[in-house]
């Protein structure tokens, strides 16, 4: 359950309008604990091989799965049962009308603020690239039609990923882009298809391939977060962002100063500094991520895959060394919602910071280069998590706090300690 619970906090608050749908579905009880570790039971998490909030951390115990060993004979072949008249499919991404039929879902039924003013709008391209990485299974786009008119009206997504906990590789798989149209909601959807537990059919269908783990994240808080996060926010747009109500004009603050505050070079600052080609395939990234506790695996395809420049999906830039070396490594992703009621505009460009990897080039002055490539590409907002280094130098280069998190969590896997949020090296969409 990744990059539908990972929406920018802040003014945008998308994460807590997610997590009120969450909180709905999955029979979840109001926390009555200010020190958000709840003392009462969830009502579905409670029965899932996740972490309990009621689980000591112990440097005693070791890291491992909480579900006892199971094979593929164990796994049902048949898919669960659906209310009449709606059944399940597997969307084809690479057919241009189902493509289609998913960004429209999407588009009109997905993530909003609790306000209703914006709506994440992933265009065409971003699901291709996010739906497709190396050894992708078409099997685990699932979605749910209306026998009788063929609507499509639900739809939730798996990837596969390999992710190293600590010093254990795990084979894992992201769940992602859960929507369900509006007007099915009553019929309680939501809960078949977001469960994920081997009694539903998403994780039915992973586990048909052998894999009994996964990695998700959420702004609510479920049992148990291995690490919790903390969004920051760059104005890049600050006029536009004022306009439709994402940000305010601080106090005391014209918009002629606000302007010159958050006004940005034209150009990146460091030498060498151009776009990754496909023949970039750097080992600088895998290196780096060693010093996390949490961090995927990657292979060169996937490098390739997740990394290699695409306009308005992912940027990537690196920094080309005079003798040919490439040394440093910056990229974010694009990420536009829908504005909704203004009359002036109707969509925020927003980049998110993705893998970055300073080595010869110092941190802040990456992440400013990162900052003025974005906004010379038409971002808005630049939003960063406070993993990696990046708390470190997010308030010098004038990022703002936001006022949602971002939880990271296992299934199916327990880690001995909680991990601080420096120790994150992993990035999910």
């Amino acid at each position: 359950m990744s990059g539908a619970d990972n929406p920018p906090a802040g003014a945008l608050q998308q994460q807590d309008g997610l997590a009120e749908r969450l909180r709905a579905a999955l029979g979840a009880i109001t926390i009555e604990d200010d020190s958000q570790r709840p003392k009462q039971n969830y009502a579905f998490w409670g029965t899932q091989p996740v972490a309990q909030f009621n689980e000591q951390p112990s440097t005693s115990v070791s890291d491992g799965p909480i579900d006892k060993p199971k094979t593929v004979a164990d796994v049902r072949k048949e898919p669960y049962g659906l209310p009449q008249n709606f059944e399940w499919v597997t969307c084809n991404i690479d057919n241009d009308g189902e493509l289609k039929e998913i960004y429209e879902l999407l588009s009109a039924h997905y993530v909003e603020d609790d306000d209703n003013m914006f709506r994440f709008a992933y265009s065409r391209e971003f699901l291709h690239w996010a739906l497709q990485p190396p050894g992708y299974k078409a099997l685990w786009h699932c979605g749910v039609r209306v026998s009788s008119t063929g609507k499509l009206v639900a739809f939730i997504s798996g990837i596969p990923a390999t992710v190293r906990v600590n010093a254990t590789s795990l084979k894992t798989v992201e769940i992602n882009f859960l929507c369900v149209h509006k007007k099915l909601r009553h019929k309680r959807l939501a809960p078949v298809l977001i469960k994920a537990s081997t009694a539903t059919e998403i994780t039915r269908r992973v586990n048909l391939h052998d894999i009994w783990q996964a990695v998700y994240t959420a702004g609510v808080l479920l049992p148990k977060p291995v690490a919790e996060c903390q969004y920051w926010h760059r104005s890049l747009n600050p006029k536009k962002l004022i306009s439709i109500g994402f940000s305010r004009l601080a106090p005391r603050m014209t918009m002629a100063r606000t302007l010159k505050l958050y006004k940005l070079p034209k150009q990146p600052q460091t030498p060498g500094m151009r776009q990754m080609e496909a023949r970039d395939v750097a080992t600088l990234l895998a290196a780096y991520l060693k010093d996390y506790a949490i961090a995927p695996v990657l292979d060169e395809e996937e490098v390739r895959h997740w990394l290699s420049y695409q306009p308005d999906v992912v940027h990537t830039y690196v920094v080309e060394a005079p003798d040919g070396r490439l040394t440093d490594l910056l990229s974010f992703y694009t990420l536009p919602s829908s504005v909704i009621g203004n009359e002036q505009y109707d969509n925020l460009k927003a980049a998110y910071m993705f893998y970055t990897v300073p080595a010869a080039t110092p941190l802040p002055q990456l992440m400013n280069d990162a900052l003025i490539l974005a906004h010379a590409t038409g971002h808005d907002v630049f939003n960063a998590l406070d993993i990696f280094e990046n708390e470190k130098i997010l308030k010098e280069l004038k990022f703002g706090i936001g006022d949602g998190k971002l939880r990271y969590y296992l299934f199916n896997w327990r880690v001995a300690q909680e991990m601080p949020s420096n120790k994150v090296g992993l990035i999910m969409l």
